[in-house]
């Protein structure tokens, strides 16, 4: 049972029953039915915390996930303490498998897949990764064929690892070389890590104004339509430039221009949410990308932002101001589409006389 994908639990029960015919003879008692999608969340649950795999129950309809207290033990975690959401499922696996676990779970919600598995790393509660198998089958679909109802079970396949350890260790004179590469080796893997992460960070910030830069925005905005395709949630766009930029250089040098634009950025990134990017696409123009939020909610933000540039000090005798352009991503629509609106909206607030959110 461990081994296998929750997607009936009719097994479990059966293996389970008592009554065994005793040898020579056939059991008169009949093994256990039921059908998991007959009950309600409750008794689902609680049958599911016996099991020792770390099991998950995904309602596509609400958002709710629902984790058995041995997935969060597998990865460190206090059982029930992280978010009840697929935030908390993609947050933990490791960036380099992130694509391809989401191209499998997508071939599988599509049908493209008769089914989903998946091997992948896991971010643990102390900063490790697992190498977990996690398996998923879909109990319901909705009437438009999209998925409704979704579960499956994760199970740690580190086991092979710590039995190669195990027997690495019988050999003495062996274990005692094998350390001092293994520490050699790790001394190196952190040294490179911490110069990759500094790299990583160099490479998507923009070094004036400290905020992601365009290559960053390049890469969170095609997954974060993906993500919003996926979980059917909102996305928005807000594109904004500073008014009348270049007349403030000219006026008074690139220096001052750079300060004024450092400021207007402190200020903006009062405004930005836990999971919102806000990046410098060129010159004085900025991109913030709004996961799960939708266009009444974006204006009402850009409306904040650019009312707290008032509260800003005059740069010479400019009162520094920014235009809007506020979209919310259409279904099935890609990155490229929604910036082309954005900036179309941007665009429209220029011609309005500046100072102005549009879309």
């Amino acid at each position: 049972m461990r081994h296998a994908l929750i997607c009936g639990l009719s097994g479990f029960f059966d293996s389970a029953t008592p009554g065994r015919a005793q040898m020579g003879e056939a059991s008169s008692i009949e093994p256990l039915k039921f059908n998991v999608s007959d009950m309600n969340d409750d008794t689902l649950h609680t049958i599911l915390e016996l099991v020792s795999d770390g099991i998950w129950d995904w309602n596509a309809n609400t958002g709710f996930v629902y984790r058995t207290a041995r997935w969060y033990e597998m990865l460190g975690y206090t059982p029930h303490s992280l978010d009840n959401n697929v935030l908390t499922w993609e947050n933990v696996i490791h960036p380099d498998d992130y694509p391809r676990v989401m191209a499998l779970f997508d071939d599988y919600l599509s049908q493209r897949a008769s089914g989903y598995q998946a091997e992948y790393r896991c971010r643990m509660h102390n900063g490790d990764y697992l190498w977990i198998e996690d398996r998923g089958h879909i109990l319901a679909r909705n009437a438009d064929g999209s998925v409704a109802r979704m579960i499956g079970a994760h199970r740690s396949i580190e086991d092979k690892r710590r039995l190669f350890e195990e027997l690495e260790r019988r050999n003495h004179s062996l274990e005692a070389l094998v350390d001092e590469r293994t520490r050699e080796l790790s001394r190196v893997n952190q040294q490179l890590q911490l110069q990759l992460e500094e790299n990583r960070k160099l490479a998507q910030t923009d070094t004036l104004t400290s905020i992601a830069n365009r290559y960053r925005l390049e890469q969170v905005l095609p997954q974060s339509c993906e993500r919003a395709q996926r979980f059917r949630e909102p996305l928005s766009l807000i594109a904004m430039d500073i008014d009348d930029f270049k007349t403030i250089n000219d006026h008074y040098g690139h220096a001052l221009g750079d300060a004024a634009l450092v400021q207007v950025v402190e200020n903006v990134k009062r405004f930005v949410r836990e999971g919102d990017l806000l990046a410098r696409w060129g010159g004085d123009e900025f991109i913030m990308t709004l996961p799960n939020t939708s266009l009444a909610e974006a204006r009402t933000l850009a409306e904040k932002i650019r009312h707290g540039l008032s509260e800003l000090l005059p740069v010479g005798d400019f009162q520094v101001t920014m235009s809007f352009g506020v979209v919310q991503r259409f279904d099935e629509e890609q990155q490229t589409g929604l910036m082309a609106r954005a900036d179309q909206a941007l665009y429209r607030s220029k011609i309005a006389g500046k100072n102005v959110i549009s879309g």
